[in-house]
């Protein structure tokens, strides 16, 4: 025999069971025939982060990378569990500073570019003190002035 309850609805006429508790119901208590075609929403941490005990967020803080399209105040999303490979964007720490650089190998010759004609690369030979940090996989451009200024790493909240 096919149990009855397995076919009742979900109300079951106690008071205690409120409109609230039926996620798709509407004023009516009747759910709306949109919500059957309803997609979950995009987590940004699902798409853009592959190791989220290895990531971290910095602030670029200069405009050694804009050619690439990283300007200032872009949020990078670092990845520290990626292997340091020629051509990947990298955030390493150069006698003491934090630099954010193209990592470059040759059969015998360490540097990092900038992506802007300006600077100079930065060559890495037995004199430098040398530690990769991370590669950056993405960058977040804020373009609307009004949530660059709610962003300001200044801005004291209250």
């Amino acid at each position: 025999m096919i149990d009855e309850g397995f076919y009742q609805s979900t109300y079951t006429g106690t008071k205690s069971f409120s409109q609230t508790d039926i996620q798709t119901a509407n004023a009516t208590g009747f759910g709306a025939a949109a919500d059957d075609y309803a997609e979950r929403g995009i987590d940004l941490n699902e798409q853009l982060i592959m190791n989220k005990p290895a990531t971290f967020f910095f602030r670029m803080n200069g405009d050694a990378m804009q050619e690439a399209g990283i300007y200032p105040g872009d949020i990078l999303i670092v990845d520290r569990s990626i292997k340091v490979a020629s051509g990947k964007i990298v955030v390493a720490s150069v006698n003491g500073d934090l630099v954010v650089r193209y990592f470059k190998q040759t059969m015998n010759k360490l540097w990092l570019e900038p992506a802007n004609n300006r600077l100079g690369n930065i060559s890495l030979d037995e004199f430098t003190e040398y530690k990769p940090w991370g590669i950056v996989t993405c960058v977040v451009h804020i373009i609307d002035p009004t949530l660059s200024a709610f962003n300001m790493p200044n801005k004291r909240k209250k």
